[in-house]
């Protein structure tokens, strides 16, 4: 289906005058609707008119609902999908100046993959373990300690309590570019670490804190102990939690570390700058700043990596190419000044290099040439 026959079957069904199999056309066509260019002094003012009369349908629809009793159809529930799919679509050509595009349905956040679990453990002994090689069983049990790992390939860290202290060994997990990986730590706190990311934690928690240590990016759920607070140690940084969700971004060569707050609170420090954070906000702190620049953002993005996708708003092309490098594990040059250029848009990371490119390359603006395991950006 073209984008004017979608215009058409949409405006068909606002005016109630759409058949089961053309609402089903609609859905699917949306389904499909990844990373497409919207041209904004064409399509702008129809996109702004058909929201404007797919608000006000809602709106009658939910006021009936005040005054008797309103039968919520699976048409109406299509058509808040498409509400924000179209919002999705608005926001970005709000800012004609920028070059634009669109993403897909927002549930399609859920899309699951399984073939990017890839990583290495690296034990206290210094022996390495390619975890994706072995099978879902015990991998190692010494003393207290036993490492699992479970039928969804999960690795699990098993001590008992209370734990008989002794001289605590520490162990690493590393991903390669290209892969993911889950891990629960001994005290049940669960990390998923992205790709080209490490991660050294101690095999028992003890004493009277619970401390590891990032490089790359991790998105921490935090089993709550408020006799133990847990940190995280990156660069120069420290996150001090008792139990919440968030998610570090901290590789090095990249500049700017973020440590974004999705649930509960954490304490973030540099030196004597402190800061803390609630829900929603993120902490930036480029090398050369003495404190932290505290903002709002949208948490979804801060965690799409987890959930399978790629998701931009807003983002300069330098940013997109270094999360495409390093899940596809190529190298990225630039042809021309391009710092300026601005996208956005969703798309799975299940999708090949390739594909990833050629969407991008829809806006019109941008153009790869791929060499091997070099991708030459240009204009």
């Amino acid at each position: 289906m073209t984008r004017e026959e979608y215009l058409l079957l949409y405006e068909k069904h606002l005016a109630g005058k759409a058949t089961p199999l053309e609402i089903e056309k609609i859905m699917a066509y949306e389904d499909d609707f990844e990373l497409k260019t919207l041209h904004p002094e064409e399509d702008k003012d129809r996109y702004r008119g058909i929201e404007t009369r797919l608000l006000s349908k809602l709106d009658e629809s939910l006021n009936m609902r005040k005054h008797a009793h309103f039968r919520f159809t699976w048409q109406w529930a299509a058509a808040a999908v498409v509400l924000i799919f179209m919002g999705a679509a608005l926001f970005y050509i709000a800012e004609p100046d920028k070059r634009l595009t669109v993403a897909t349905r927002k549930n399609q956040i859920k899309h699951a993959y399984t073939d990017s679990s890839k990583a290495i453990l690296t034990l206290a002994n210094g022996k390495t373990i390619e975890l994706n090689t072995v099978g879902n069983a015990t991998i190692l049990a010494k003393g207290q300690v036993t490492i699992k790992k479970q039928q969804d390939g999960i690795l699990q860290y098993e001590v008992p309590a209370p734990l008989v202290t002794g001289e605590v060994e520490y162990n690493t997990i590393s991903t390669p570019r290209g892969g993911q990986y889950q891990i629960i730590l001994p005290d049940g706190s669960k990390v998923w670490l992205n790709a080209a990311s490490t991660l050294r934690f101690p095999v028992a928690f003890t004493g009277a804190e619970r401390k590891v240590e990032l490089s790359g990016e991790g998105y921490f759920e935090v089993a709550k102990n408020k006799k133990m607070p847990f940190k995280v140690a990156f660069k120069d940084e420290e996150v001090e939690v008792l139990g919440t969700h968030f998610n570090i971004t901290a590789y090095p060569g990249v500049e700017a570390s973020k440590t974004t707050l999705l649930e509960g609170s954490v304490a973030i420090s540099r030196g004597r700058a402190k800061k803390l954070l609630v829900p929603g906000q993120q902490a930036q702190l480029q090398p050369d700043m003495q404190s932290f620049d505290i903002q709002d953002v949208d948490v979804e993005e801060a965690i799409a990596w987890k959930s399978g996708i790629f998701l931009f708003h807003n983002a300069r092309i330098t940013a997109i190419m270094q999360q495409i490098a390093r899940w596809y594990d190529v190298d990225v040059v630039y042809k021309g000044d391009l710092q300026n250029m601005v996208f956005g848009g969703r798309i799975s990371r299940s999708k090949s290099l390739t594909e990833v490119l050629k969407n991008l390359e829809l806006t019109g603006t941008i153009h790869f040439k791929t060499e091997g395991r070099r991708v030459t950006v240009m204009e």
